[in-house]
């Protein structure tokens, strides 16, 4: 059987998108980020907002090739290997979550950390669901139909939020409906509070929109597959961010960009530029040739959801070791904010944390091991 075709472009594409997720991830302590290095506090876009929705597109990308095998698959086979990735993502989720599973109480002895009290969705969760829905509609039905079905997604999504939303101000964060569904679905304990309240921006409402951004990031992958490297392929990827790109300014009025509600205006924007960011990396590294500066890029996209977990898990793994020192505090104190204080401090903490993954990473490529899930 032939190898599929690689594309190098969409391999640096996947792997810039978890090099720039752990540096937005893992700011320095002692000083605020820059902003363009920061969500935006509700309403509004900034660079850091785009890297988890181009997460989902490359998992479309990359569902774009390893889905082809389910034509030869009898649909039991599809449904299992499905149904078996989406729980193996959503648990690695969960877990991550409720690592290290104990804490330090107040008399130096060791407590389980309750399972009542842990988040129940969140990156990984909504990476496995989104996954899921996106392969179950594209394997068993018609291109038209998922196109269908996406619009729908995005328009019921809107008028969702403004129908079972606070009449008020259906878009704010307390009285918006997703945030009324997880409450009561999930509880307050299960839910995200790194708002200040109970507060999940990986709801699940809101990863209804979000399926879309696999969905679209499939399509990509497929039309660059059919129809190569060229010019053509450039010019409509880049016509169609650029369209996509539009139709959310022009509502944003009314549905506004938000990437903590998700909304649809949100989707649109951000696929819109992941075309165009798409487009341009095929010109650079497919068409032009210039690959010299990819290989640092490949190394994330070659393992990028085990280099993710261990970014995420890493200065947990210090804390359990060394309980009773606050390393990333230390470090940052007395190294990183006596270099430079302030926001570049910051930064630097969040570049050396980020290549500290990538080491890990190139051990394992150069070892060969690439870890699946």
């Amino acid at each position: 059987m032939n190898q599929p075709q690689r594309f190098l472009s969409l391999d640096v594409f996947r792997g810039m998108t978890v090099c720039f997720m752990i540096i937005v991830n893992t700011p320095g302590t002692g000083a605020e980020p820059f902003a363009m290095l920061d969500h935006a506090a509700w309403h509004g876009f900034t660079p850091t907002d785009l890297v988890f929705p181009s997460f989902l597109f490359a998992v479309g990308n990359a569902m774009s090739f390893s889905m082809k095998k389910f034509a030869q698959m009898e649909n039991p086979a599809v449904l299992m290997t499905i149904i078996k990735r989406v729980l193996l993502i959503f648990l690695l989720g969960y877990l991550m979550y409720w690592f290290p599973f104990f804490s330090h109480n107040e008399n130096g002895g060791i407590s389980l950390s309750p399972i009542a009290n842990t988040r129940i969705f969140g990156v990984l969760q909504r990476i496995a669901i989104c996954y899921g829905i996106a392969s179950l509609l594209i394997h068993y039905l018609s291109t038209r139909s998922v196109a269908l079905i996406s619009v729908l997604f995005l328009i019921g999504y809107w008028v969702v939020l403004l129908v079972f939303g606070d009449a008020a101000d259906p878009f704010s964060m307390t009285g918006n409906a997703g945030q009324q569904l997880d409450l009561f679905l999930l509880g307050d304990k299960h839910l995200y509070h790194g708002e200040g309240i109970a507060f999940d921006p990986e709801g699940i409402l809101s990863t209804i929109p979000a399926c879309v951004n696999v969905i679209i990031g499939y399509y990509a992958g497929k039309f660059i597959q059919e129809r190569g490297k060229g010019y053509e392929t450039i010019a409509k990827l880049m016509l169609a961010g650029g369209l996509l790109i539009l139709i959310a300014l022009c509502f944003n009025p009314v549905f506004p960009i938000n990437k903590k509600l998700w909304t649809s205006t949100f989707v649109l924007l951000t696929c819109g530029l992941d075309l165009l960011i798409i487009g341009a990396l095929i010109y650079s590294i497919e068409v032009s040739a210039y690959t010299r500066w990819t290989g640092f890029f490949t190394v994330f996209g070659k393992n990028p959801l085990f280099i993710y977990l261990v970014s995420e898990l890493l200065l947990s793994i210090i804390y359990v070791l060394f309980p009773h020192s606050d390393f990333r505090n230390w470090i940052n104190s007395n190294f990183f904010q006596v270099v430079a204080p302030g926001p570049i401090g910051s930064l630097l903490f969040a570049i050396c944390f980020m290549l500290v993954c990538w080491v890990i990473g190139y051990i394992l490529d150069k070892r060969k091991i690439y870890i699946r899930v």
